[in-house]
């Protein structure tokens, strides 16, 4: 399942970027976010102080080496007194990933290369949020209705016009932005390039696969709690709170 250290990761990638350096590993992630659990769980701030965060990838009570699996990663941009958020980019892969190898990945890709979006720059850091979704349950639906608002991320397939095109939305997007379930088809086809008369789209011969994921999402603040919680060990980097 997706882990709040999984968005921690992604945001130090990168930072780690910007800054040029080598990000933290993420079994050290999860470590951090052991300790800082543990120390809100027992409301000492310095119950853990001597707890060492390793700099080799042991430790810790979770593990970074969790199964392969699909994987979306997303930054988001949040305006100081304003509700909601602006996409910044969302990019994954439905092949399955060695989590480390694949939130890096697509932690840089998401940011720097969706062509949707301007690359994001530094300076952007501080008013970002990243989310992690991992990406399970993949089933052929048995028609374009047979998934679960809340439930079911989609991944349609069809040919228009001699072209065949796709698209996918996940699990949180349609829940997120209100839709039905038909008015969440007609846009994951509008998506993938359909331009037809909303009334017809059940002509369209679609292919729908639906799938199942967790997300968590982790702000910059939140982030920067976790780096402070490390750096408290001695080991550096401390560009990345300069924001």
């Amino acid at each position: 399942m997706a882990e709040t250290a999984h968005c921690v990761y992604c945001f130090d990638v990168l930072a780690a970027h910007f800054e040029k350096r080598k990000p933290l590993a993420l079994q050290q992630c999860f470590e951090v976010e052991d300790i800082l659990e543990a120390e809100n769980a027992t409301g000492a701030a310095g119950a853990n102080s001597n707890t060492a965060i390793t700099t080799d990838g042991g430790g810790g009570g979770r593990s970074a080496h969790a199964p392969a699996r699909p994987l979306f990663v997303t930054w988001n941009k949040h305006y100081p007194g304003e509700e909601g958020h602006q996409l910044r980019g969302c990019i994954g892969t439905f092949e399955n990933q060695e989590l480390e190898v694949g939130l890096e990945t697509y932690a840089l890709t998401a940011a720097l290369e969706d062509t949707r979006f301007r690359p994001i720059q530094a300076k952007d850091l501080p008013s970002l949020s990243c989310g992690v979704s991992i990406l399970t349950d993949f089933e052929p639906a048995a028609d374009p209705m047979d998934w679960t608002l809340g439930v079911h991320g989609l991944r349609i397939a069809f040919v228009y016009h001699g072209r065949r095109l796709g698209a996918t939305y996940l699990p949180d997007v349609p829940a997120e932005q209100g839709w039905t379930k038909e008015e969440t088809i007609i846009s994951l086809m509008r998506k993938a390039g359909w331009s037809g008369r909303s009334a017809e789209w059940q002509k369209v011969g679609l292919s729908v696969t639906r799938y199942k994921g967790t997300k968590k999402e982790v702000s910059w603040e939140e982030y920067k709690k976790v780096i402070q919680r490390y750096l408290k060990e001695g080991l550096g980097f401390e560009g990345a709170l300069k924001n």
